[in-house]
């Protein structure tokens, strides 16, 4: 393998599914055992985003893999590292023709890891539900929308023998 550029680069490692973790571990400590590899790989990463997920009433965060099967490592690529990487077990190669590796630009990166957080919601169009607050507390109406990012719901409830859509905030209705 030619030796490349001896300016570090982002590279995509395909990993089997479910093992990113333990690759960014196993080449971190690949690395720290080697003060020869300690110059030539600089980071490893498995791009996540937070997610908060609406069960019942409450609010659950955790972390999801944005990229399942996928790990960054940021390195001089030369024979060395390749190889080490390369050989890491649950690697199953560069992202990349054949086996040479191709760095990403850094707008790539970047789009790559500015993950923003997701909200999911135990919610759908049609669910019937509960108001909780507010001068209809306990009526019980249709969700017709839900707009996730500003965590809104719209519920069609009736009010005075009339349906009315009414936008409540998410924490403000809760599943029947």
């Amino acid at each position: 393998m030619a030796e490349n550029s001896k300016e570090p680069c982002w590279y995509v490692v395909h990993t089997y599914s479910g093992y990113e973790n333990k690759v960014k571990d196993n080449i971190e400590k690949s690395v720290e055992n080697n003060p020869e590899m300690q110059r030539l790989i600089f980071d490893v990463r498995v791009p996540v985003e937070d997610v908060v997920e609406i069960k019942g009433n409450k609010r659950v965060k955790s972390q999801r893999k944005v990229y399942p099967g996928y790990v960054l490592v940021h390195m001089i690529e030369t024979s060395e590292s390749w190889y080490l990487v390369r050989n890491t077990r649950g690697v199953t190669g560069f992202v990349g023709p054949g086996s040479e590796p191709i760095p990403l630009t850094d707008e790539e990166y970047e789009r790559m890891t500015s993950c923003q957080g997701t909200i999911r919601i135990d919610l759908e169009p049609g669910d019937n539900v509960r108001i909780k607050s507010g001068s209809v507390e306990n009526a019980i109406g249709t969700v017709e929308e839900i707009n996730a990012e500003e965590h809104k719901v719209k519920v069609s409830i009736e009010i005075l023998n009339r349906k009315t859509t009414v936008e409540y905030d998410i924490s403000e209705v809760e599943r029947l």
